[in-house]
């Protein structure tokens, strides 16, 4: 496993991606999740130059906080949170990139004590073993989400299938970007969804044509 040329192969193709898309490179962020390895391990992705970091499940985000905490990184929490783990984390997130429900964000918006930087999970492909908010609920919900004064909602997060095809991906990918762009003209306090967060090590080429801001990578880093 060569870290560094791996790193740079990663740029390397979101850039190439960014550009086909006729965008800058710089509109795309890249989050190196690092649940597949040791703290060790992804240190030494650090010292090639990666900034963000991300984690999915709340034990190895601390773990890895800890390990890296003298290292000026900016932290995601992307997966799914549970409400009695959120005084444990969220004073350490920078974003979270899982908020699936309005009980979620009022414990957030509770124990926070600065304003956290949240995506709006949204389950586009409807899969019953996604969490995520339905599109016919956030009418509802965008509501009760705005009066919460330590959460602001940068954007959109979505996932599609393992097995999606390609037309399947484009399809799910544009769904949330015209989305993001229907929620960010309604102009709603607190939120004022600039961002997208789709495309893992798998799909993110197609995410990153379709508006993503932040790719999520994992495996490409570490194979």
């Amino acid at each position: 496993m060569d870290l560094q040329n791996n790193k740079e192969a990663v740029f390397q193709a979101v850039e190439e991606a960014a550009e086909r898309a006729n965008r800058s490179k710089d509109s795309v962020k890249i989050i190196a999740v690092t649940k597949y390895v040791d703290c060790q391990t992804a240190q030494e992705l650090v010292r090639t130059g990666v900034t963000h970091i991300g984690e999915n499940r709340v034990d190895q985000f601390l773990e890895k906080y800890e390990a890296l905490k003298d290292e000026n990184l900016t932290w995601h929490l992307i997966g799914s949170l549970q409400r009695r783990k959120v005084k444990d984390v969220i004073h350490l997130v920078d974003y979270f990139h899982a908020l699936d429900s309005v009980k979620l964000a009022q414990e957030i918006d509770k124990r926070a004590q600065r304003v956290i930087k949240c995506f709006l999970q949204v389950n586009i492909s409807q899969e019953e073993s996604k969490h995520g908010f339905r599109l016919e609920e956030l009418d509802a919900v965008l509501p009760q989400l705005e009066s919460l004064k330590n959460i602001c909602i940068v954007g959109l997060m979505t996932m599609a299938p393992f097995e999606a095809s390609h037309e399947e991906l484009n399809q799910i990918f544009d769904t949330a970007r015209q989305l993001q762009k229907e929620l960010k003209k309604k102009q709603l306090k607190n939120m004022p969804f600039s961002e997208l967060s789709m495309g893992m090590s798998r799909d993110y080429p197609q995410a990153i044509a379709n508006g993503s801001t932040y790719v999520r990578i994992g495996t490409a880093f570490f194979k």
